[in-house]
């Protein structure tokens, strides 16, 4: 059968479109019966091989729509990388000299990265400070039982090793010294861990009754007081499924402050790096950031605040590069609710030592306070401008002598079109180059990881100007305050 053949079936018919007219009135009765009307021509188009045809043909063009975006890589090879970590070895664990674990299987999932990062790394330190291993989890954004699960109408990966992201004692790495020999101390995955924890030898701690509404530092306290009464248990899980450890409320106030001069000096985020597949993704763009010196891209993973000599931070930064985080997509609902909620920045951000502040306004209409939120959130491209504008003239005033700021990447998830728009504006200020997160060259495997990829890129900026609302932000604020990294070089829209 011929598409021609096919399309005419498909097609309403017009040969009989006039056959059930009715008939002229006359003057006498006419006792012929008439034949029914039929139905609409509409519903006459409805039959059952028409809609199979149509169910069948709609269900086909979306299978396409979603097999055209690719398929995800599944990272096999970084999960045999983890699998054959050394501390990986089951001989090195036996029951007399066993490591004692800490596990918490209520981790955030089904979550973007950074909300999952920022849990992690809170809950390795915990496990640090209690002097347990901590098990590390896949970043995990669907528990089916398959590879791949459909979102916006492409495939994603249900699960991705840890160290597709990161590396460092958080994913399993080396601790730093005097404990780079210690591989028993090394956190373990969740796969190694199901294998020397069985379940009859799990015991498990309730977080109902923690002291959630207290300083950070007074809570990390209080758990490791609740962990030491378990000297005995060699696998340790938290139950969080009554009450989160860490919630939103946590991360989103300044109680979250007293954790970060420890933190920043632990193993956990003082030697923290990212993976060596996001590192090969920024490298591969290097035409595009135009390092001064090529130890930009590959930063060391020792940070100030480790033992040992290290050169200045700003050695390591992309020179004359403002990385800036113009958040849009689901941000156009969540803006305007933050305006309706009286919120502030998000907890790391409102660090005192960083220049900007946010007010939040206690008079005005709500189309005002919604206008004050939106231009410090969701700013138009003529309002980015200006704020760039300014923070560039701040930073020439600050640096007198020094090299200008002429270059910008936008670290974001809108459409090109907007992007383009942003770039129009920036270059009339005198921007010498604008690029965007669509711009960068990545493979299949980087651009799973993408958006690692560009905070890589806004934690070694010169500058970095982020929305004080995002924990994308705040993570990328937070290494950068770790690093050693100026706190006036952190700005907000």
């Amino acid at each position: 059968m011929n598409l021609w053949r096919v399309l005419r079936r498909l097609l309403p018919s017009q040969a009989h479109k006039d056959e059930y007219e009715l008939l002229p009135e006359s003057s006498h009765h006419d006792s012929r019966p008439r034949a029914r009307r039929r139905p609409h021509i509409c519903l006459r188009w409805f039959t059952l091989r028409r809609l199979a045809i149509l169910i069948v043909t709609t269900s086909f063009l979306l299978v396409f729509g979603v097999l055209l975006s690719g398929v995800p890589p599944t990272y096999s090879d970084i999960r045999a990388y983890e699998q054959a970590l050394p501390q990986h070895d089951i001989s090195l664990h036996s029951a007399v000299d066993a490591p004692r674990y800490l596990r918490f299987p209520g981790h955030l999932w089904g979550h973007g990265l950074n909300n999952v990062l920022q849990e992690a790394i809170v809950m390795g330190y915990l496990a640090h400070l209690a002097g347990r291993v901590y098990v590390f989890e896949d970043y995990t954004w669907s528990h089916l039982p398959l590879p791949y699960t459909v979102y916006d109408f492409a495939l994603r990966a249900t699960r991705i090793p840890l160290n597709a992201f990161i590396v460092g004692p958080l994913a399993g790495g080396a601790l730093p010294k005097p404990d780079e020999n210690a591989v028993q101390k090394r956190a373990v995955s969740a796969a190694f861990y199901e294998r020397v924890c069985p379940r009859s030898a799990v015991h498990t701690v309730s977080s109902v009754g923690a002291p959630t509404e207290v300083e950070g530092s007074a809570l990390l306290e209080w758990w490791v007081n609740r962990l030491s009464d378990l000297q005995g248990a060699r696998c340790v899980e938290v139950d969080s499924s009554e009450q989160l450890m860490f919630d939103r409320f946590f991360f989103g106030s300044p109680r979250i402050l007293t954790l970060l001069p420890g933190l920043s000096s632990s193993p956990i985020l003082g030697a923290f790096a990212w993976s060596p597949l996001v590192h090969s993704a920024v490298a591969r763009n290097f035409a595009i950031l135009r390092p001064t010196d090529p130890a930009a891209l590959y930063p060391s993973l020792r940070t100030p605040a480790l033992p040992g000599d290290h050169p200045p931070a700003s050695q390591h930064t992309l020179a004359g590069l403002v990385a800036v985080h113009l958040r849009r997509g689901d941000y156009k609902r969540h803006c305007p609710r933050l305006a309706q909620w009286r919120a502030g920045y998000m907890g790391v951000n409102t660090h005192p030592a960083l220049p900007d502040r946010f007010a939040i306004p206690t008079n005005g209409s709500a189309s005002e306070i919604e206008a004050h939120y939106l231009v410090h959130c969701l700013p138009s491209p003529r309002q980015l401008a200006q704020r760039l504008h300014a923070v560039r003239a701040t930073h020439a005033a600050q640096h007198p002598g020094q090299p200008r700021l002429t270059r910008v990447y936008i670290l974001t998830n809108a459409w090109g079109w907007f992007v383009n728009s942003v770039r129009s504006e920036l270059m009339k200020d005198g921007w010498t180059e604008v690029w965007g997160s669509g711009d960068i060259t990545l493979d299949a495997a980087q651009a799973g990881v993408g958006m690692a990829v560009d905070m890589r890129i806004g934690e070694g900026a010169e500058v970095f100007l982020g929305n004080g609302f995002s924990s994308l932000t705040s993570n990328i604020v937070m290494l950068r305050l770790a690093r050693g990294l100026k706190p006036a070089s952190n700005r907000f829209l």
